[in-house]
This record gives structure tokens, C-alpha cells and sequence, in this order.
């Protein structure tokens, strides 16, 4: 008896350390098609019949037309020619090319770029009367989140917040649903009832999650149940065999005085046993990743909620 109390002892001790932790890390993402892209308006007003025999309104026509096909990278080289060749004075013109590069590599999910542009672009000045100056405001959100950059995003945030508060709420909880901040969605769920999607999406993962710990103590039990638990059932069926496989040979070379091999294959069993345990707790976490995944993806598109569906212009 004592004997079976200290191996679940072991067993939990295990857990402990090896413990996976329950905080998912979903990836959800969006990419614009450009039949949406080609749907919204221009910001800008078109080029007059003078600007477009110039060199550098030629090019700028042209960057347009690979821009709205989404070939972004000859969009981007080729509006950089536009501006380069630009003659000095045009200081509308140079804003409106540099915000086309700019929402090239955002589109291009380039968001380190987007920064270093826009900080030596003329854009950086920007104020509200440049007429894509939301659409600017909900890149540069979205750019400093993806590369970390959380006090800048949440500086361009309040911005966004004093001259588009609309936007802002719903731009807060893109990022918590994107993010799959699963306690700050409880708390816009209990904010805004009449969200029901979110309240949907939340009982739908609570029902058919699984649980890490569950995962990691049902290995540490019987090795390869926390892997069989997430539905891997390939996975289960090697674990279990190879910890039986590794205890038998262990067991033998003891019960025949075999001491040194003994305790080498010990060893080996008790890297394949642990990293199981760890294994499992990694399986479980993964596997509620997917399905938050599969969950928010539809709601984040229906309710338009992926930033770039908020931009109101295309080119």
C-alpha cells in the first residue's frame, strides 16, 4: 500500500513539474482578398490628365493596377519609383504614394516595415484632414501589436479612440478574440449581452476543450492515456509501447543483476516518461488551440473584426 501511495506521490510531484500551462496561444489570421480590396472606395482624388503624362504619375497609375491585384511587392517598388520621381511641391501627392506603400505592407503582413516607413515618411505628422487618416491610424494599431510594440499600439489606440471611439471598440475586442484572451472575453460577454456571438463562441469551447492537467495526469498513470485523451490515438499507442518496452527492459536487467544496464535504461525511461507527461499537457493545449481557432475565425470575419475589414478605402 505504501508502495502504491508514493508511486502517485511520484507521479504528481511529476505533474507539477513538468506542468503545461493553460493559457492558449491561438493563430488566427485573415488575408484580404482582392476582389474585397477592389470593392472600396479610392481615399484619394484621382490624378488630373497632366499628372498622368508626368513620369512619376505614370508610375503611380501602374503601382495602382498591381496593387489591386494584390501583387504587392512590384506595387510597392514601383510606387517608391513613383515617388522618387515626384518633383518637389507636391506635398499631397507624396503623402497620398506614401501611405499606398504603407497599406502595401500591411496588406503584405510586412508590419515591421509598415513602422520604420511611417515613422520617415511625411505621414508622421499626419492629422485628420489626411483623408485616410483612419484607415493610417488602424495600420499603425495593428503593426506595433504584431511586432510588440504594446505602448505605441496603445498610444494609437487612445488616438483612435478620441476621433473614432467606434472603432476603438471594436478594434478592443479584435484583439482580445484574436488573442483568445479568454477572461477578457468573459468580461465583454458580461459588458454586452447582446453580443451572443461571443457567448456562442465561449460555451462551444468550455463544452469541447480539454483539459491540460486531465492530459498530463492520465499520463503519468498509464503512459500514452493523456495523448489517447486528446484524440492522438498514433501518438498514444508509441508512448505506451515504448515506456513498456523501456520498464520491461529495465525490470530485467535488475532481476538478473545487471546493475549498470539497468540504470541506463532507467535513465531512458525516465526521459521518455516525463517528456510524455509534458508531451500530453502540450497535445491537450495544442488541440484547444485548434478548435478556438476554428471557433473565432468564422465570428471574427461575420462581424467584420479582423482590423484590415475595418479600413474603409482601398487604392
Amino acid at each position: 500500500m505504501k508502495r502504491l501511495v508514493m508511486i502517485f506521490l511520484l507521479c504528481f510531484a511529476a505533474i507539477g513539474c513538468y506542468r503545461v500551462p493553460d493559457k492558449i496561444e491561438p493563430q488566427v489570421n485573415f488575408s484580404v482578398q482582392d476582389k474585397y480590396l477592389k470593392s472600396l472606395p479610392p481615399p484619394f482624388p484621382p490624378l488630373s490628365p497632366s499628372e498622368r503624362e508626368e513620369a512619376w504619375g505614370k508610375e503611380y497609375l501602374i503601382a495602382q493596377k498591381f496593387a489591386e491585384n494584390l501583387d504587392l511587392y512590384r506595387a510597392i517598388t514601383t510606387f517608391k519609383r513613383s515617388e522618387f520621381l515626384l518633383p518637389p511641391g507636391h506635398q499631397h501627392r507624396l503623402e497620398e504614394i506614401q501611405y499606398q506603400i504603407l497599406l502595401s505592407y500591411y496588406l503584405g503582413k510586412r508590419y515591421e516595415d509598415v513602422t520604420q516607413e511611417f515613422v520617415h515618411s511625411a505621414l508622421y505628422t499626419a492629422t485628420k484632414t489626411f483623408p485616410a487618416y483612419h484607415d493610417l491610424l488602424v495600420i499603425l494599431y495593428e503593426s506595433y501589436l504584431e511586432i510588440g510594440d504594446t505602448e505605441k499600439s496603445e498610444y494609437v489606440l487612445r488616438v483612435i479612440e478620441h476621433h473614432y471611439p467606434e472603432t476603438a471598440k471594436k478594434l478592443r475586442l479584435s484583439t482580445v478574440l484574436i488573442e483568445g484572451n479568454l477572461d477578457e472575453l468573459r468580461m465583454a460577454e458580461r459588458c454586452d449581452p447582446s453580443k451572443t456571438y461571443i457567448h456562442e463562441l465561449l460555451s462551444t469551447y468550455d463544452a469541447k476543450k480539454k483539459s491540460v492537467s486531465k492530459a498530463q495526469t492520465l499520463n503519468a498513470i498509464i503512459p500514452g492515456a493523456g495523448y489517447l485523451y486528446v484524440g492522438q490515438k498514433q501518438s498514444a499507442l508509441t508512448a505506451f509501447l515504448l515506456n513498456g518496452l523501456f520498464i520491461w527492459a529495465a525490470v530485467h536487467f535488475y532481476t538478473h543483476g545487471h546493475l549498470a544496464a539497468g540504470i541506463i535504461t532507467t535513465s531512458f525511461e525516465a526521459g521518455w516518461y516525463f517528456g510524455g507527461i509534458y508531451g500530453a499537457g502540450e497535445s491537450a493545449k495544442y488541440f484547444n488551440e485548434r478548435l478556438y481557432e476554428k471557433l473565432a475565425y468564422p465570428e471574427l470575419s461575420k462581424n467584420r473584426l479582423f482590423p484590415v475589414l475595418m479600413l474603409k478605402f482601398g487604392f
